[in-house]
């Protein structure tokens, strides 16, 4: 027996294994892995399904990656579960945040053919007042406003200045009123107005939305809008304006007016007359119009027509607008965060 074999029947003796040679022709054995569940595969599909959802709704890759885990990678299904859990967040955060100031904010004006809307959104401090999602919240609302501004009455004769306190009043107006108007909305009118074609639910779903995604305490203050007919003119004013191209035609500021002018003919030159008054309004702070036959000072001083003109105080607004062929009917002034100190101190 040669010493090869005799060390093959040694080896096979002391181990009771298979030769050398046998074991390296065995298959491997099966390795065993662990199943966490559904998960995202990392294909390219699903990456751009993820980038996708990003870019809809604005929401976090990791809960974007956990909303398409959850529905199966069905997009549209994807966004309604984030929107809900968001708005779910959003109410939470809001209840906690009850009570903060909000002396910050904005002022939007927003202007559609004859219809002109101004609101004011408030939040706790000018940084996020500064930052896009906000400023998008304010463009909610004023879409809003417009639209129920819009649905009111589509055909008017003249002008007529109507303050809303219940639905009963505005039941009332739709039935028998007619004619242009100046609306206003408060706080809790303004919250109630549906978000818009592209929105679901209320405006003030819209607001815990926002407040789940900055965390600042914010309300919906106000607005006021303003549908004229032909031979009126609605002249407006942002003061510091600032324009986003995504936020279209919405003009963003910390004070605003809104002046509501009669014409008996068109004029070229009405946007820059229109412009000019309202700045005399924001810049004044009149209370109320008055007539060309008041006489400055005194009580006067709070009427418009007889306040000095703001950009040349040698003459009174009144001697302004008299051979401009234009009569000031109305006014509106905002001033974000007007009142709030007035609350605090009482």
């Amino acid at each position: 027996m040669s010493l090869l074999r005799l060390l093959r029947v040694f080896l096979v003796a002391r181990t009771g294994s298979h030769p050398v040679g046998s074991l390296l022709r065995q298959s491997p054995q099966p390795r065993h892995t662990f199943h966490a569940g559904p998960r995202l595969s990392a294909s390219a599909s699903s990456k751009e399904l993820l980038m996708k959802l990003r870019r809809n709704t604005g929401y976090s890759f990791v809960n974007c990656k956990k909303a398409l885990e959850t529905c199966g990678g069905d997009l549209k299904q994807a966004e309604i579960w984030l929107h809900k859990q968001a708005q779910k967040e959003g109410w939470s955060k809001a209840a906690k945040l009850q009570g903060r100031k909000t002396k910050e904010g904005l002022i939007g004006l927003l202007q559609e053919g004859n219809t002109t809307v101004l609101v004011e959104v408030n939040c706790e401090t000018d940084f996020v007042s500064r930052n896009l999602k906000f400023q998008q919240l304010v463009q909610q609302v004023a879409l809003g406003t417009m639209m129920h501004c819009q649905s009111l009455k589509d055909q008017l004769s003249t002008y007529s200045k109507v303050r809303w306190l219940t639905s009963v009043i505005l039941a009332l107006w739709k039935a028998e009123a007619g004619g242009s108007l100046e609306g206003f909305l408060n706080s809790s009118e303004l919250s109630g107005l549906p978000a818009g074609p592209d929105r679901e639910g209320s405006l003030k779903d819209q607001l815990a939305l926002a407040i789940g995604k900055l965390g600042e305490n914010m309300t919906l203050k106000r607005a006021a809008w303003v549908k004229v007919p032909s031979g009126f003119y609605v002249g407006s004013y942002v003061h510091g304006a600032m324009q986003s191209p995504s936020l279209h035609n919405l003009v963003l500021g910390k004070y605003g007016a809104l002046v509501i002018c009669e014409t008996s003919e068109q004029k070229t030159n009405l946007e820059d007359i229109g412009r000019r008054l309202g700045q005399h309004v924001v810049g004044m702070a009149p209370l109320s119009v008055g007539s060309l036959d008041d006489e400055p000072g005194g009580e006067a001083e709070t009427k418009m027509l007889s306040q000095p003109y703001l950009l040349d105080p040698s003459i009174t607004l009144g001697q302004y607008v008299q051979p401009q062929g234009v009569s000031v009917v109305d006014f509106v002034r905002f001033e974000c965060g007007e009142g709030e100190e007035a609350a605090e101190t009482e």
